[in-house]
């Protein structure tokens, strides 16, 4: 995990969960511009970054993983999850709640998809390794499967190129197989009283109108808000906007 302390704390620690092929890395500057007031940890989950390889990739045992994190920091904390870390996080709120102040879930339902992330995985596969020693040519070879210039940029951060060959910082034989769990929902059926902030693209299609009465009976202290201009990947496409928005819920 990567940690941002705050020079003068006078909030609660905010953990940020990462989503599918991301790190903690990916947020140093939302991570480093929120720790104005509070400390600031950005955890790379299970089977990413720095983080244990295991076997099995699900909620609950992500939820378990952030769940000895926030302890290991001093319960409670705001948390914040992106995608497949607004899952874990929204796993461990409905299980754990004493260890959730403010709970903050960043384009993602508590609900099974039916879309698959594999052809992703399929695709860094797919590069020789052993041909690449730049990012250019890393991102070159890349674009084959990932036509996306922005997805690409953001893969290539998983890419670790101390290594030689460069290694990718993901366990990706395991997200591959485990991707069922990945996209799917363990249906908690249990309610989290905090308050819960959705914040969603406005151009995403996750987290849809009919998901709403899903959302509303696990967490009934949840409030909506929109990206104006971002998808999916909203921390990224409107950083500024994204960034205001967490800051002014969790100091509401």
């Amino acid at each position: 995990m990567i940690r941002h302390p705050a020079a003068t704390p006078a909030a609660p620690t905010l953990v940020i969960a990462h989503g599918l092929y991301g790190s903690g890395r990916n947020w140093g500057v939302i991570a480093r511009r929120l720790a104005d007031r509070r400390e600031v940890v950005a955890v790379d989950m299970r089977n990413h970054g720095d983080s244990p390889r295991a076997q099995s990739h699900t909620y609950p045992e992500m939820a378990a993983d952030l769940a000895e994190v926030i302890e290991s920091l001093g319960a409670p904390v705001d948390l914040l999850g992106h995608s497949m870390g607004g899952k874990a996080a929204m796993q461990l709120a409905l299980t754990r709640p004493e260890l959730i102040r403010r709970l903050v879930v960043a384009d993602i339902a508590p609900v099974a998809y039916d879309h698959d992330q594999t052809r992703h995985v399929d695709a860094m596969k797919a590069l020789d390794l052993s041909a690449i020693s730049t990012r250019a040519e890393a991102d070159t070879a890349l674009a084959a499967g990932v036509p996306d210039p922005a997805l690409r940029a953001f893969f290539l951060q998983s890419l670790d190129f101390r290594s030689q060959p460069p290694r990718w910082k993901l366990n990706l034989d395991v997200l591959k197989d485990q991707m069922p769990h990945i996209v799917g929902w363990p249906g908690t059926n249990r309610r989290f009283e905090g308050p819960a902030l959705f914040l969603t693209g406005a151009e995403s299609h996750y987290v849809r109108p009919e998901h709403r009465e899903t959302i509303r009976a696990l967490f009934p202290r949840s409030r909506f808000a929109k990206i104006p201009g971002a998808g999916h990947w909203l921390h990224a496409e409107a950083p500024r906007a994204f960034e205001e928005t967490v800051r002014v819920y969790l100091e509401a």
